[in-house]
């Protein structure tokens, strides 16, 4: 995996907050990917174990909103092979400059056409309840993607903006660019949009600081991706910050006096 980022790549991860990879994973594991979100959303988990959000199913939930599961390495082993991967582990780590990694979350994300757009934000404004508060994202398609297809959307250059609060709606706002300019007015700048339009099996990695988000899917096909967010592996649970409340999901995880990440539901992928 390391040899997909020379040195020349991490400067442009420095440079841009992203870095596109024409190849993360053999395309002959996506048909088993593909069967394994259809699993997840019509509530069929493999090992037993429910994921830890399940925001869409089939049947009960809203066709023209964008399927999101997190977690689903838990109730998937296809999916798990993926993001446990020490492989990918150790590229994240090389990219941030860290001693090692681990998962915080998965992103089980599936766009049928005219499925809605997902808001523009920063992935570190959601990140207090641990410290070191920062991530580094794998995103990897499932499917070839173009510019109109509903694919992700990085602006080069805004992970070196201000890191703001989380505002806006996630799931199909009105205007989903619309906190990412608001944020581009405040750092006195104009905002480029890069789509990321890779064959299925490629994808790209971005940092907890840049702004991201993507439209609807106007295409005839469908646009499934499947995302790593990782954390340092030395993280923990940050108490100065516990009265704000680490959340009703990854509180559960919490263990008494100790603010240690259990590996449980939070494994080191590679140190």
């Amino acid at each position: 995996m390391l040899d997909l980022i020379p040195d020349t790549s991490r400067s442009r991860f420095d440079r841009d907050g992203f870095l596109i990879v024409d190849r993360l994973i053999d395309p002959g594991r996506i048909p088993g990917l593909h069967r394994a979100f259809d699993d997840l959303f019509h509530g069929r988990f493999e090992t037993g174990v429910r994921p830890d959000e399940v925001n869409w199913q089939a049947g009960e939930s809203d066709p023209g909103l964008t399927r999101q599961i997190c977690n689903g390495w838990k109730a998937n082993r296809e999916i798990a092979r993926v993001v446990l991967d020490a492989a990918l582990g150790e590229a994240i780590a090389s990219l941030a400059g860290w001693s090692g990694t681990r998962i915080m979350i998965d992103n089980v994300i599936w766009k049928p056409p005219g499925t809605k757009s997902l808001g523009f934000h920063q992935d570190n404004a959601y990140l207090r309840w641990f410290h070191p508060g920062e991530i580094l994202t794998c995103w990897i398609a499932l499917d070839d993607t173009r510019a109109d297809g509903g694919t992700i959307e990085f602006v080069p250059g805004s992970h070196r903006w201000q890191l703001g609060e989380p505002e806006g709606q996630f799931h199909a706002p009105d205007d989903y660019r619309k906190p990412m300019r608001e944020a581009a007015t405040r750092a006195g700048t104009k905002a480029d949009i890069h789509f990321v339009e890779v064959s299925a099996g490629g994808g790209s990695f971005h940092h907890g600081g840049t702004w991201h988000g993507s439209g609807a899917n106007a295409s005839p096909n469908p646009r499934r991706s499947l995302v790593l967010h990782a954390m340092p592996s030395e993280a923990e649970y940050d108490p100065r910050h516990f009265a704000d409340g680490i959340g009703p999901i990854y509180s559960r995880y919490k263990r008494l006096g100790d603010n240690r990440l259990d590996e449980n539901y939070f494994p080191i992928l590679w140190r």
